[in-house]
Parts: structure tokens; sequence; C-alpha cells
């Protein structure tokens, strides 16, 4: 082999499953000086054509003969130095391959799978074994197909082997497939005129018959483009003139206008109303977290530690965000601003968008994969300063970034739970801030007891928002004289005022059931609802389940309905009279008799949101409800649709789940009732107590804040619960010191780390064998190494059977548990490393 330049070979990781690790080859000369690390393309594998990552520029490749990279997938790079960086961050961090690090950081479509395509050759062929027989059926009934096809229609069923054997016998032909990107930039037909205005203007008595309904159109037309004197979409011109295809046509014939394309940019936000707002000053409190903030942000490059804004709700963590954004612009660089829900997105995106208007850029999954290429394009482009979105939009490629933000950083959606990398965006947000020299900044009024004890270790610079923030004095004063209000506010500082945290009554509903009360609802809730609708107020109820009931059972033998797929108890839906599983969508209708016993005595138990907002209508039949749960915001655009009716106060009362506990800003809301506090106190999960506690601080945090003040009732089966006792007390200290003494009892984070093992089979007993197999190996390594862990398990899970699958974990216990973790895993094994639940 004639050597080559040290710029002419490449090392790629291959975008093909199940395959590992990275591969060398060479560039041919029409690509060299034109490709560098970030870039994607396509390469030979095998007999296969795939696509890979270029990931770095070896000066000798690493075996004596390399084959070709075949073309670029785009001219430019698309992932940058950082994020390279990042992505092998991931993958050790993970124990993922690094390409599904790298892959996980492009838009959806860009990135392609190679894949295999399986035909049927003899349909008369017979099968050898169960597995063949159900392959060959599939390709007889559905024609060939791709293996994801095939994996998705046979689920729990090693097809592949049987295909092997099918291809090897000539019955089955096997064909590598890579299908091109499936987004790409979105072109329009403009026409612009070609002459001119004068000669235009002359040419317009012959543009058809006198009087015709075409000349008409077609002068209309010309009159247009005379006007914009730039190319206009043919669309406009079609609903402004009333044009026809055949219109354009003939004028382009005639020389009178050019037809041609140009490129335009699908952005969510240009629907968004928002109106340009001036920063206010800052409170004194707001000052003192404010300036170590700007001095870390006026060092670029040299940004250290991460800080973590510990505020109340309504403290304006907010300001301080878009402070520290103004920052990082005015220095040249742009900013990262995460948010948990995408219900959250539309207010968090107006703010921004007011401050820095057509600065912004949103991404989220609920965004077209046409909205997410171009939004991915304009911020490579430099066109875009500042991202606001959920987790993958710490992926974007912004340039020079120089501020990351995660608000509500203790939200469990920031971690990834389902395909791997499993990452939690908080850390890959320090991590990245650290790679690019810039400050990230955390934010929350219920920051994980983790993320507080290694702020008070030093590894984090702690800044605190003691105080609520109503609002601008003079606004303040002109609203309490137009509503007659006594003002109950205090000076803050500048020009902004403050109020107290709303006070929290505690309701033991063991004592509403002796009373003989056997509503959903207390009688201090039903109280207190009914003075708010008196008054034209608002109301939140929280309550963190879905549906009409928890679930179904028969009064005579006691079985309870559930999932055949999953072994949990079915929800009862009243809407569509209905039986759901919120685990995999199995649906059934109501049974009017048992399924064992024959008995009609079927009864449901407990609550949903679906029976909450029954039982308000019930007691109050002239109050508006909204409900705001998983089941009423599936269509795109409907979390912002609902709290914009809320906004409005065309609803009096919302009931939901964990989305109402997020940061809403609602002035009229003057009530929050919790429903039933105990929901996840219980579970034998290690965060299930903090978990209780953050949810009803944030939902409560929802009441009072505006001039009308607010309240909080919160009703339980447990008041003396330091969960429930600390949230009642808005007393984070308080939990924090009793939640942390358990922690350390028992071993768990942040005292220690966790690496959860999950394996899943159709049948329960291979499950546990290949548990207690993995668990023996862990255990012998861990006597060979000298290792100091702690192995718990293998135990079913909480949840045992999900989907139809059997679950089995082991969870690794210690200070540094990774290295135990076999590379790879046995096959069907899933790692999850500090794990945010082990249900």
């Amino acid at each position: 082999m004639k050597a080559r330049r040290s710029s002419s070979f490449v090392e790629v990781a291959v975008n093909l499953s199940p395959v590992r690790g990275t591969f060398h080859y060479h560039l041919p000369e029409h690509l060299l000086g034109r490709v560098e690390p970030g870039h994607l393309v396509t390469v030979p594998f095998g007999r296969r054509r795939v696509q890979g990552v270029v990931i770095g520029l070896p000066v000798e490749p690493a075996v004596p003969e390399t084959r070709a990279v075949e073309a670029l997938v785009d001219p430019d790079p698309v992932l940058t130095g950082p994020q390279l960086e990042l992505a092998r961050w991931l993958s050790r961090q993970t124990l993922t391959p690094l390409i599904d690090c790298l892959t996980l950081m492009l838009p959806p479509g860009l990135s392609q799978q190679a894949d295999v395509l399986y035909s049927l050759l003899d349909p008369q062929a017979a099968a050898e074994s169960e597995a063949e027989k159900r392959l060959l059926s599939l390709l007889q009934r559905r024609g060939a197909l791709r293996g994801r096809q095939i994996s998705r229609a046979l689920p729990r069923h090693n097809w592949r082997r049987a295909a092997d054997r099918l291809v090897r016998r000539g019955v089955v032909a096997r064909q590598s497939v890579l299908d091109p990107p499936a987004v790409r930039a979105r072109n329009v037909r403009t026409a612009r005129l070609a002459l001119p205005p004068e000669q235009a203007r002359a040419r317009m008595g012959d543009l058809g018959r006198p009087g015709s309904d075409a000349a008409a159109r077609r002068r209309r037309v010309v009159e247009l483009l005379l006007q914009e004197r730039e190319p206009v979409e043919v669309t406009w011109l079609y609903a402004e003139c009333g044009a026809k295809s055949a219109d354009l046509r003939y004028l382009a014939e005639r020389g009178l206008i050019v037809l041609g394309e140009a490129e335009i940019w699908r952005d969510p936000l240009d629907a968004l109303d928002y109106v340009p707002a001036e920063a206010p000053r800052l409170t004194p409190d707001q000052e003192e977290a404010w300036e170590p903030l700007r001095r870390a942000l006026q060092c670029p490059g040299e940004a250290g530690r991460p800080f973590l804004l510990h505020g109340v709700t309504g403290s304006g963590k907010t300001e301080l965000y878009m402070r520290a954004v103004r920052e990082a612009i005015d220095s040249g660089r742009s900013a990262l601003v995460l948010v948990p829900e995408i219900a959250l997105t539309p207010q968090a995106v107006r703010r921004f968008l007011a401050r820095f208007p057509g600065q912004v850029g949103l991404v989220h999954s609920r965004l077209s994969p046409g909205e997410r290429y171009d939004t991915w394009r304009r911020a490579r482009a430099g066109l875009l300063r500042v991202i606001v979105g959920a987790r993958s939009a710490l992926f974007t490629p912004l340039p020079d970034i120089g501020l990351i933000v995660v608000d509500e950083c203790h939200d469990e959606s920031y971690k990834e739970q389902g395909q791997a990398p499993r990452y939690h965006a908080r850390q890959a947000a320090m991590a990245y801030a650290r790679i690019l020299g810039a400050v990230c900044l955390l934010g929350s009024a219920t920051p994980e007891v983790v993320t507080v004890y290694r702020a008070r270790q030093g590894q984090i610079r702690l800044l605190k928002l003691p105080q609520r923030i109503l609002g601008h004095r003079e606004r303040l004063s002109r609203q309490a004289a137009r509503l007659g209000l006594v003002p109950r506010y205090r000076q803050a500082g500048g020009d902004a005022q403050s109020i107290d945290l709303p006070p929290v009554r505690v309701v033991d509903m063991r004592q509403e059931l002796r009373a003989g009360n056997r509503s959903l609802f207390s009688r201090a809730l039903q109280s207190a609802l009914e003075e708010v609708l008196q008054a034209g107020q608002q109301a939140i109820l929280f309550l963190n389940r879905r549906g009409s009931a928890s679930y179904v059972f028969c009064r005579d033998c006691g079985r309870a309905l559930s999932c055949p797929r999953c072994e949990t108890s079915l929800t009862y839906h009243g809407a569509r009279e209905s039986l759901l599983c919120h685990h995999c969508g199995y649906s059934r209708r109501m049974p009017k008799s048992c399924p064992s016993c024959g008995s009609e005595r079927i009864r449901h138990f407990g609550a949903g949101t679906q029976r909450v907002e029954a039982e308000v209508m019930r007691l109050f039949p002239t109050a508006r409800t909204l409900r705001w749960d998983w089941d009423a915001v599936r269509s795109k655009g409907a979390h912002e649709v609902i709290l914009a009716h809320f906004a409005a106060h065309r609803a009096d009362v919302l009931v939901g789940t964990q989305m109402v506990a997020k940061g809403l800003d609602l002035p009229l809301v003057t009530l929050v009732g919790v429903v039933s506090a105990d929901t996840a106190l219980n579970l034998p999960d290690f965060r299930a107590n903090e978990r209780t506690f953050q949810v009803l601080t944030q939902v409560a945090g929802r009441a009072g804040r505006g001039l009308l003040g607010g309240r909080v009732i919160l009703q339980t089966y447990q008041p003396e619960h330091y969960a429930i006792r600390s949230a009642a007390a808005h007393s984070y200290n308080a939990f924090y010191r009793e939640e942390l003494r358990r922690r350390q009892s028992l071993g768990y984070p942040p005292y220690s780390r966790l690496v959860r093992l999950l394996y899943r089979h159709p049948r329960d007993s291979s499950a546990e064998q290949a548990a207690r197999d993995l668990a023996g190996g862990l255990r012998a390594e861990m006597r060979r190494a000298g290792r100091q862990a702690e192995i718990i398990g293998p135990v079913p899970c909480f949840y045992r059977k999900v989907r139809g699958l059997y679950r089995w974990q082991i969870v690794l216990r210690g200070a540094d548990p990774l290295p135990l973790v076999p590379d790879p895993l046995p096959e069907g094994w899933m790692v999850d490393v500090d794990p945010v639940t082990l249900l």
C-alpha cells in the first residue's frame, strides 16, 4: 500500500448495531482536505454501506489495509469538537457504545442506521423449527421486510438465528440497505419580476383577453410583485391574487416574471406572540447572587465549579437566568437554557423571546423533524444565540457556548430512562460546561439531596434566593387600587415587592373518615373551593394519578383486574368506560362480572384525575374545569392550549398530575389542593420520600403568586411523616437533614453510587436464571479483583412484568461500582448508572 499524508486517514465510529469500537479508513482524492472530526460520512463495512461519524485523523492506520470513505452526508461537520469530547464522556459514564452517544446529538432523520432487507426466495420451503416457521409465515404474509420491522413483529423471539439458517439453505435472501437522510432543507417556489418596474407596467395591458378573469388575476400578480420588489412565495400569490399555476406559467413564458426556488426555515416560534420587555432592577438578594455569576461569566474559559441557585418558588430565579444569558451574548458567546418539561417550554420561550427577540430557538421532542432539523442548522450556522428546550436541547451545536442553564434541575425528566445512553442532563450539562470553559447554572426550589450535599462539600457554588418576589411596586399598587385590595406585600429592595410563601394546612384524612366524610375532598377543601369560586378566583387540584380509579377489584373474591402483559393493576377511565394499563397501553372494556368468580360486585378503588374532575363538577355544577394530565396533552400544542385557557380565566379549577407542579406563574390561583399527598410516599424506592417532598413543595408554590395571596390544603393519611411536615413548613433544611441521616444509615447516595443492571425475558424462570448467573459472575470477579462494592439482588423488580416481559435486577452499590460491570454485558442486559429509581 502506498504511503499517504497524515491527513488522509480518518477514524470512524460506524452506526451499525451491535458493532462497537471505531475503524480506520482512508480518504479518496476528491475528499482530501475536506473531512475533519465531526463529519458524517458513508463508508463500506463488510458487504454493507453504513453511516459513521469521523472522530479523529490518525497519522497512521491501525490496520495494514484500509477501505475508502465513500461520501460526505453533509458538507459541514455535524458535531463540534466539544460535542465529540462530551460524547466520549457520556460513553464512559453511561457504559454505552460511543456511536450511540454521537448519534444522540444529531437531529432525528439525519443519522440513519444500516439495516438488512429479508425476502422470501422459496415459498414452498419447509421450516425446521418453530422460529423458522414464524419467520417464514411473516414473510409470506407481508413480503420483504427489514430487520427492524421483523423485530417489531416478533418482539420476544430470537428470529435472527433462524434467518441465518434460512439464508444458508437458500430459502431467504438477505440484502444490506442504508436509507438517505430523512430530513432535508425545505424549498418553496417563488416568483419575481423579470423586468424593470416601468417596462412591467407598460406591458400590463396585454395579459390576456380584456375583461377576462384570467387577465385580472395576472394583473393582480404583477401589481403585487411591483409592490414587493423581492421574490414572493407562489402560495402567497395564490392566496392574495386568486392566481393559478397556469397564470404564473403564462407570465413566465412572456418574460414578465421569473419562477424560482428559495429555502425557508421551519421555525416553531414564528406564530408565538410576545411583547418585548426590559430587564427590571434586581432585589438585594438577587444582586448578591448575581455578583459571583457575573464575575464567572466575564472570565471565559475559567468558569470553574458549577453554580446551584437555590431559591424558593417565585423568588426570581428566571430573571437571573436572563441576566446571565445577556452577559453571555454581550461577551460574544451563546447560551443553552434547559427546562424539564414541554409544558414549561412556551412560558419560558416567551420570556426569553421578549428579552432577546430574533435570537432564540426552541428544541423539544414534540417538534416536527423538519422544525428540529432547521433549528439545528440555524444554531450550527450561528444564526441563533439562545436555545431553550428540554433535555435534548443540550446537544444543539451552538458556536462558542458560554452559559448552560438547567432550570428545575431536580426534575426526573432530565434523566433518560428509556434507551441508551441513559444519561442525566444535569450531570451532562456540568461536564459539557467544563469541556467548554462555560458557566453551568443549576436552579431549583427543591434541589436533589445529592446536589445540595455536593454544594456543601464545596464541589458546587451555592447561591440562595430566600424571598418570594411578587412584582414591581408601581404595577402592584395600580392593581391593588383597581381591585380594591389592601396590599399585603412588603419592600424587597429596589422596585420589587415580596410576599410570604402561602400558608399550608395539613388535613388528616383519617379524622375525616371518622367524622363520616367519605368524599375525595375534606371539609376544609370543599369550603375553600366554594370561597374561591364565589370570589371569581382560581384553584389547582393536584393528584399524581391519571384515570378515574387506581384499580378495579371484585368485592366477593378479591381479585384485582391486572394487565396480562405487565401484571400491574389496570386503571379505570370513566370517560371511555375502559380499563387501561399505563405501562404498555393495553386496554379493555370494563367487565360486567368478575372473570374469576362471576360476581357482578365489581368496584373501583382510589381516585384519578378524571374522578377528581367529576367530583368537582358534582359539588360545584357551575364551575368550569380543565384537566391537565398525559391523557389530555397527547396532541402537539395541547400543553400550551390548556395553559393559555387557564391563564385567560376560561376555567376556574385546573385538575392535574405532576405537570401542574412545574414552574407555572398564575396570579389568579389562590388555592392549591393536594388531594392525596401519600400517593408515592411508601413505594420501595430510595428516592420516594424526596420525590414526595419535591412535588408537594413545587405544587404548593403555584398558590399566592399574585396580589390576592393564596393558601394550600394538603390532604394526607400520614401527617406525621417528615416529608409531609417539611413541605407544609416550606422547610427544605428540615427535610434535608432528616433525609441525609436516613441515606447515610442505609448507604444510599450521596454516600455511595449505584449501578442498576436489568434483564427482561418472556419467561420469569429464564429472567431469574440469567440474573443469578450474572450475580454469581460479579461476586467471583469481586473476590478475584479485591474490589469493594455491595451486590443487591438479584431480585424481581417492583413492576415485575412490563409489556409482556418479566424484569429482574441487580444493583451494585459502592464508591465506584462502574469497573465491576462486564464489558460487554451479556446479551439482553440493560445498564443504568446513577439510576433515579429502582422500581
